[in-house]
């Protein structure tokens, strides 16, 4: 796959021109955005994939949900359904897709939650709903300029800056990093913990933010508890867990739990991986399994892995949260 890319090297001066004029005819007016009078927040990536934007959104969530009305609304990649799409109770993740499913999974009773590719279309059913949204939470939306969101949210981690990147199909960029001009807010995520206010600095600078532009640090916090369908153990009482992961960079959880002094086997597959027969067969031998949220999403419909599949629950930590809430909050009070 390496040795793919730099033989693809040829092919980067036109995937960036492409997407730098694409971007420029909508900054310019000629490509049409909608921009809606009603509070949307857009969480978003320049790369691929891989930067946690999962757990940003569960804690816009959480932020939001006691006070307000809260959507999410996500392409749905890889469900078997077409179109809009608001989750209710027969609703899986093949439905929905195993990110929108895992929100629907844990907040079902405080928001709602809706899929659509085409995100016009979606924000605008989700505002005729009798009871609509007060604020809409776009998941994975950054390239989606035919949506105008009010507020974005750019995700970048601290082991694989897009400053260090190069755009496809050699990089990992979706588009050039000028992108992240657009932001309101970047995130620096998956930190270490002991990151040094000059560490902090020079990374800033690296970054180069527009004047305004605040920056922000997340560390992931993992739970000392793994859970099932119906109970939970301590992650430290486990004996040789099978590791199973179908996420785009599992180093951060597999450097975890080598911190933990686990000794675990990882069965790593691609991101959003579609388990097959042969797959569950192979999970089905193993004496207990340990997965990530979302992963454990696509894997507990199958009953024979029931009794031994858990998963361990992770949230992101924002180190200067003050700031980052009150950019937020002071966004979504103008609406009110």
């Amino acid at each position: 796959m390496k040795l793919l890319r730099k033989i693809l090297v040829p092919i980067v001066p036109i995937y960036y021109l492409v997407t730098w004029i694409r971007n420029r005819f909508y900054d310019w007016g000629i490509f049409k955005s909608k921009r809606y009078a009603h509070p949307v927040i857009c969480v978003g990536n320049l790369s691929t994939g891989g930067t946690g934007k999962s757990p940003m959104i569960e804690l816009l969530i959480n932020l939001f949900k006691d006070s307000y009305q809260v959507a999410t609304l996500s392409r749905g990649y890889k469900r078997s359904t077409k179109g809009f799409l608001l989750a209710g109770k027969q609703d899986t993740a093949k439905t929905l897709g195993d990110e929108p499913y895992q929100f629907f999974n844990k907040f079902k009773d405080a928001i709602q939650v809706a899929v659509d590719a085409n995100r016009q279309r979606g924000i605008e059913n989700l505002l005729k709903l009798p009871n609509k949204p007060d604020l809409i939470l776009l998941d994975d939306a950054f390239q989606h300029r035919k949506v105008a969101a009010g507020f974005n949210i750019l995700l970048t981690t601290y082991q694989e800056p897009y400053f260090t990147d190069w755009v496809l199909p050699t990089g990992n960029l979706r588009e050039p990093k000028q992108g992240a001009k657009r932001a309101q807010i970047i995130v620096v995520t998956k930190c270490p913990d002991n990151l040094t206010a000059e560490t902090k600095t020079q990374f800033i600078k690296n970054l180069k933010p527009r004047k305004g532009q605040l920056v922000c640090f997340s560390t992931i916090k993992y739970s000392s508890m793994v859970v099932s369908a119906k109970d939970s153990k301590k992650l430290t009482t486990l004996i040789k867990p099978t590791l199973v992961t179908g996420i785009a960079n599992a180093a951060p959880l597999v450097q975890h739990l080598e911190n933990c002094g686990l000794d675990f086997t990882h069965l790593n597959f691609p991101d959003h991986h579609e388990f097959t027969a042969l797959d569950i067969a192979a999970l089905e031998k193993k004496a207990f399994l340990l997965t990530t949220e979302k992963d454990f999403m696509r894997l507990k419909v199958h009953k024979s892995l029931a009794s031994k599949l858990y998963y361990l629950p992770i949230q992101a930590v924002i180190t200067n949260s003050e700031a980052f809430e009150a950019a937020v909050l002071n966004y979504v009070k103008r609406f009110n």
